[in-house]
C-alpha cells in the first residue's frame, strides 16, 4: 500500500456523491472480516531501521522517500488497524462518529468491521460510508498510482529544515504536474534523518464536482518498523449545497500478520545489520 495523500481525494468524492444525491454504500460496511490471526500488537514508537546519525541532504531525503514507499508497496502484506471517523457538517447542524476495524490484505483487498455509531444517520449513510466505499473502490481500481507523490506528477522544491513535534524535517512544496483529480498543491515534510514521510497538508488542485469549492487538509503519519502508515487526517470542504464539511480520521492500534519463528528472526538479525547468510 503506498503512501499517498489518497485520503483526501475519497473525502471528496464522498463529499460529491451527497452533494450529488447519488446511492450510498451501505452503513454497517458489511464487507466480513475478522483479525488477522496471530496478530501482535503494533508499536506506533519510531522504529526506524538503518537511520543516519546525521540529517540527510534534502535530495536525498525524497530518494530515500521514494525506496521507502517502493518497499512498503512490494513487502508490506496486510494489516489491520482500527479507525475512527468523526463527520460534522456544522451549516446542517449534523453530526457522526463511526469506530471501525479495517483489515488490508496485499495488493487489493480492504475490509472493515463496525464497532459502534453514534450521531446523525444522514451523516452515517451519505459521507462515512461513501468515503469507505470509495476508498476501497480506489484500491481495487490502482488509482492511488495516480496520486502518488513522485517526479511525475509533482514538482518538488525543496523549502527549509524546520521540527514537527521535536522532529527534525525537510519541507518540501509539491506543485502538481497536471491539474487532475487527487493531486494536492501544499507542502510535504519528510524525517531528515531516514526520508519517512511525516506531514502532507494543503489543498485539492482539483476537485470532482462543481459541488466543492476548496478543500484544504493535514496528514499525519507514523512509522512503524520500515514501514509509514496514516496517523491522523484534518479536512475542511466547502460546498456549494450541505456548507462546510470537516472531517477527522484517526488510524490507531495497528497489527500485522504474525510471522513465522524462523523468518522473524532473519528479520530481527537483517534489521541489527547481521542477516543470516544462506544455507544456514
Amino acid at each position: 500500500m503506498r503512501v499517498t495523500p489518497v485520503a483526501t481525494c475519497i473525502i471528496l468524492i464522498a463529499l460529491s456523491g451527497v452533494a450529488t444525491g447519488q446511492a450510498s454504500f451501505s452503513a454497517e460496511c458489511q464487507l466480513g472480516c475478522s483479525p488477522l490471526a496471530g496478530a501482535t500488537p503494533g508499536n506506533t514508537d519510531r522504529l526506524f531501521v538503518g537511520v543516519s546519525r546525521f540529517p540527510m541532504p534534502p535530495e536525498s531525503a525524497v530518494q530515500a522517500f521514494e525506496r521507502r514507499s517502493e518497499q512498503q508497496e512490494i513487502e508490506l502484506r496486510g494489516f489491520s488497524a482500527t479507525t475512527l471517523i468523526s463527520v460534522e457538517l456544522p451549516d446542517l447542524s449534523r453530526w457522526g462518529e463511526f469506530e471501525l476495524r479495517r483489515v488490508y490484505t496485499a495488493p487489493k483487498t480492504l475490509e472493515f468491521t463496525p464497532v459502534r455509531f453514534t450521531g446523525d444517520n444522514f451523516v452515517k449513510t451519505n459521507v462515512i460510508a461513501r468515503l469507505l466505499q470509495s476508498e476501497v473502490t480506489r484500491l481495487q481500481n490502482a488509482q492511488h498510482f495516480e496520486t502518488a507523490i513522485n517526479a511525475a506528477n509533482y514538482k518538488i522544491v525543496f523549502r527549509g529544515t524546520t521540527q514537527i513535534d521535536g522532529r527534525l524535517v525537510h519541507e518540501y512544496r509539491l506543485k502538481p504536474r497536471k491539474r487532475r483529480v487527487g493531486l494536492v498543491e501544499g507542502r510535504m515534510f519528510l524525517d531528515a534523518f531516514n526520508g519517512s514521510l511525516v506531514r502532507n497538508e494543503g489543498r485539492l488542485a482539483k476537485t470532482p464536482s462543481i459541488v466543492l469549492k476548496k478543500v484544504e487538509f493535514v496528514q499525519d503519519y507514523v512509522d512503524i518498523g520500515s514501514f509509514t502508515f496514516l496517523k491522523h487526517i484534518h479536512s475542511v470542504a466547502s460546498t456549494r449545497i450541505i456548507g462546510r464539511t470537516v472531517v477527522e480520521i484517526y488510524h490507531y492500534d495497528y497489527l500485522f500478520p504474525a510471522v513465522e519463528p524462523a523468518a522473524a528472526e532473519e528479520q530481527r538479525r537483517a534489521e541489527a545489520g547481521t542477516a543470516i547468510p544462506q544455507g544456514h
